[in-house]
């Protein structure tokens, strides 16, 4: 009996904390309203079945309880009770499924004056691109993926030299005007998904998938990855700014295109640039690349050496030897990071494509959080 009783408790508890403190949603930006109604479907089915048998549970505890003298009858089969749970679990899985088939057929079929936009994932970063002018989105392969092009832009293509590159975690969105979404990964399994939007995708290497959605309010929303891809999952997050047309124009014009992004002099080439622009792109590089996911730089612990006096230090690696983090150190690390392993770390940081003017960014912005105080000079 303490069974049932612990049963029907449980029942009763998750009925009442259902109806007096919900789990709503979070709030409706797009117009994906259906998207609720499924869940809200799924949620009464299920927890219809839930109630349901539980309860049955309970009764058949305490209806059939060990009692003196009693002996339970056998009873091999019920064709009857047999063929009345098939219908009744065949209404319960046509009643989740259906609505959710029918929503689905529609988030896979944008209108066709649909924006493109394209979202690129990579441990652990996101990039996006957008169609220039002819509307269109370039071609691309993975043979031309490289630092200057991490896209994969066909160079041959002239119909992506207008496309407007997004080298970062933040996006800007137009508000009332349906956008499709084409999702790409250059590494392993991701995972895009704007809570406020209901909108997500699984992201496989090698193929391309999509959806659309209509943003409806404007805001700043997170995007996260929602597909363990690796140790800096966690960190693997964006924005997306939903405003006004005007002041989305003014946005993608002060972006770069693929034409002028392979135009631009690289910072090896251009010569030193100042102390400010060098922090300056290290600190974009740094949030671009997807570092900040594991690198932190006020000294809590991460996935890799947080950067707060790292310079300078004398790190272990995992087969008992030292090595002073130095300029030579850190560029090594970032072109082979799988050359050696730091003792209390896992291997696991991803080869990125950075040239050397790049490198010489990131390492100016390593350097600016200061040295290890270990290596600093002793005052006589």
């Amino acid at each position: 009996m303490v069974i049932a009783i612990a049963l029907l408790v449980i029942v009763v508890g998750s009925v009442l904390f259902h109806l007096l403190t919900p789990w709503w949603s979070t709030p409706l930006a797009s117009g994906w309203a259906e998207m609720d109604s499924t869940l809200h479907i799924t949620l009464v089915v299920t927890g219809v079945f839930f109630v349901a048998i539980n309860l049955f549970v309970v009764y058949t505890l305490w209806r059939f309880r060990h009692r003196k003298g009693s002996r339970a009858a056998y009873q091999p089969e019920n064709r009857k009770l047999e063929r009345g749970l098939i219908v009744l679990t065949t209404i319960g899985i046509v009643a989740l499924l259906a609505p959710g088939l029918k929503v689905y057929a529609r988030y896979v079929q944008p209108p066709e004056d649909a924006m493109l936009l394209e979202v690129l994932g990579l441990q652990w970063q996101w990039h996006y691109r957008f169609a220039g002018a002819d509307g269109k989105l370039g071609a691309t392969d993975t043979r031309f993926v490289s630092a200057q092009n991490p896209y994969g832009l066909d160079p041959a293509d002239a119909g992506g030299r207008d496309d407007v590159l997004v080298l970062n975690s933040e996006v800007h969105l137009p508000m009332g005007k349906p956008i499709k979404v084409l999702l790409r990964s250059h590494d392993v399994l991701h995972d895009y998904f704007v809570p406020q939007f209901r909108a997500r995708m699984n992201i496989v290497p090698g193929q391309v998938s999509w959806f659309w959605f209509t943003p409806t309010k404007a805001g700043r929303y997170e995007a996260m990855c929602a597909q363990l891809c690796g140790m800096g999952h966690a960190n693997m997050r964006g924005f997306v700014v939903v405003e006004d047309e005007a002041a989305f124009k003014a946005w993608v014009a002060r972006q770069a295109t693929y034409a002028t992004s392979m135009a631009a002099p690289t910072a090896a080439a251009a010569g030193p640039a100042a102390a400010g622009d060098a922090l300056a792109q290290g600190r974009s590089l740094a949030q671009s690349k997807g570092c900040v996911a594991c690198h932190t730089i006020d000294g809590s612990a991460g996935v890799g050496p947080t950067w707060k006096g790292l310079y300078g230090k004398l790190e272990t690696m995992t087969d008992g030897s030292t090595a002073k983090v130095d300029d030579e150190y850190i560029r090594a690390f970032i072109r082979d990071p799988k050359a050696r392993a730091v003792r209390g770390f896992a291997q696991v940081m991803p080869q990125i494509a950075l040239n050397d003017g790049e490198i010489d960014a990131l390492l100016a912005y390593i350097k600016s959080h200061g040295a290890d105080p270990a290596s600093a000079p002793v005052q006589r």
